[in-house]
């Protein structure tokens, strides 16, 4: 419910964008079933006229290692 609620919260031009682009990352969406019952429940508050994506790298449970490690990367970051 909290990234329902954090989708509806944006401006209403975006949200089926953001619908669209949810992108699992981290060590907790590795859990069995994870990704198949947020797309239920999205779903299920959504409601059937709007189309949502669910992309599940399977690096995801280093994402926010990588993320971090191309941020301390940057010349910008260092500065």
């Amino acid at each position: 419910q909290s990234l329902y609620h954090s989708i509806q919260k944006c401006d209403l031009d975006v949200r089926k964008t953001l619908l669209r682009q949810i992108v699992l990352a981290g060590g907790s969406t590795m859990f069995s079933g994870f990704g198949d019952r947020l797309l239920s429940d999205m779903r299920r508050l959504v409601g059937t006229s709007s189309k949502i994506r669910i992309s599940a790298p399977p690096e995801r449970k280093y994402s926010a290692w990588i993320g971090g490690s191309i941020l301390a990367s940057l010349s910008t970051f260092q500065q």
